[in-house]
């Protein structure tokens, strides 16, 4: 048995005593989640290490109900006192809560069992193993790479490696008893050019993966991101125009995380987003297909079974435009009179919520550069700044940089400028997809095109 296997095999046996013990003291329904990880980030900046920071840490969170009270709290304090001070206060925070009518663990028979779990291949025992010392060397390389691609970068605002290794376990008095583990590593660098005007550009390029072997070698994202700050030397403001705008994938998966929070279980049930009452109706082009799934192996966003211990599954949300279905934990679904999609996410507190896992915009069958090719006039956007959206309404505007497309080809550096559009009149005129999806985040969306957006400028 691994070193990870037997952790989580220990944390199991720590959440059925405490479940255990929390029914025995009076809890009609308990649930723990327990954690422990470690992570390691270091950060150099101008040839010197800047940052060695490498911690520990642990979580035990309960949720118990009595009756429809329901209270969570947590503690990182594992001792049988901590245990028993956290069971006590969990007690008492439910009987001095508001029943709810809603409350209540998911049904029995919807609870998953070890057998059904697939292998996510989401732990890499080579990520645990990275010291500090490797680390530095890792983002010195790349900013290194980065100096070296060309003179006119003289400045950083650094370059930056982390890896983090998790185990996690539930228990829950309804019968479950699971374990899941995971690491990520990720490496990250942002030099600085001097443009002509006396400006910084800056610029960046990033790695990150669940294994070791899948990270990108530090001297090549060092070179990519010193290419993209050169790029962006001379940019300037165009006039205010409306013109086609494609999103690159960072870009575009910045667009696709706000429709996330829109189609979440509270965000529908608290009325807060565009979106309620939209099942079934169209949302966005015909091309468009949006999927949820928490079985893409080596994924960022993988899990085997949800925070409840349902059975994780993939969900279609939107397919070829239409919104199919929200994302639903049991509590949600119970307050919108529907069924839990699997979507729970817990928090180390013990509290639960509807979440996505992997969301992803399904990619078309056309390269990026063909994508750019088909474009005659254009902005295509690298990057967005600014908070500007309203879920209410579904109101979107951002300001931008990228370049201007001329003749299907990536011209002028622009920056300074705001895109504006309702979103869901601009998922709706998403007129092209490129085959460029990655998964190195939980939210991932390959380049893609909407027809018209009103750009604002000089």
């Amino acid at each position: 048995m691994s070193e990870a296997a037997k952790e989580a095999a220990a944390l199991v046996e720590l959440g059925r005593s405490v479940v255990d013990r929390a029914i025995a003291a009076g809890a009609d329904v308990a649930e723990a989640g327990v954690h422990s990880g470690s992570h390691l980030s270091v950060k150099v900046r101008m040839r010197e290490p800047e940052l060695v920071e490498e911690a520990g840490s642990r979580a035990l969170g309960l949720r118990v109900m009595v009756g429809q009270r329901v209270a969570s709290t947590y503690t990182s304090d594992f001792s049988a006192t901590g245990q028993q001070t956290l069971i006590e206060d969990a007690l008492e925070l439910a009987r001095l809560s508001e029943p709810d009518e809603h409350a209540g663990p998911p049904d029995p028979s919807e609870l998953s069992e070890e057998a059904q779990w697939k292998d996510l291949d989401t732990f890499d025992e080579a990520v645990s193993l990275i010291a500090a010392d490797e680390a530095l060397d890792r983002a010195l390389r790349g900013e290194r790479a980065a100096f070296d691609y060309d003179p006119r970068i003289t400045n950083s605002e650094g370059a930056s490696f982390s890896r983090a290794r998790g185990v996690s376990a539930l228990v829950t008095s309804g019968g479950f008893a699971g374990s899941d583990c995971g690491t990520y590593a990720s490496i990250f660098v942002n030099p600085v050019a001097d443009d002509e005007d006396g400006k910084k550009r800056s610029g960046y390029h990033w790695s990150a993966s669940r294994h070791y072997a899948d990270l990108e070698e530090s001297e090549k994202v060092g070179a990519e991101a010193a290419r993209r700050t050169i790029a962006q030397l001379g940019a300037r403001k165009i006039p205010t125009q409306e013109l086609p705008v494609v999103f690159d994938k960072d870009a575009a998966r910045s667009i696709l995380g706000l429709l996330a929070g829109c189609v979440t279980g509270g965000s529908i049930w608290r009325r807060s987003s565009y979106l309620v009452g939209r099942v079934d109706s169209q949302v966005a082009s015909d091309l468009v297909t949006i999927i949820d799934d928490p079985l893409v192996a080596r994924a960022p966003g993988s899990r085997p079974f949800d925070g409840e211990g349902l059975l994780s599954r993939r969900n279609t949300v939107v397919q070829g435009g239409v919104l199919q279905t929200y994302l639903l934990d049991s509590y949600s679904a119970r307050k919108l009179g529907l069924r839990s999609t699997a979507s729970a996410a817990r928090s180390p507190s013990g509290g639960i919520s509807a979440s996505t896992s992997n969301f992803f915009l399904v990619p078309g069958s056309i390269s990026r550069d063909q994508l750019i090719a088909d474009t005659s006039h254009g902005l295509y956007v690298t990057g967005m700044m600014g908070f500007g959206f309203n879920g209410v309404t579904g109101d979107f505007s951002r300001g931008a940089s990228g370049f201007l497309i001329r003749n299907g080809e990536l011209a002028d550096p622009v920056s300074e400028v705001t895109i504006s559009l309702n979103l869901d009149q601009l998922l709706q005129r998403i007129d092209a997809i490129a085959d460029d999806l990655e998964h190195r985040t939980a939210i991932a969306s390959p380049t893609f095109r909407v027809s018209s957006m009103t750009l604002a400028g000089s």
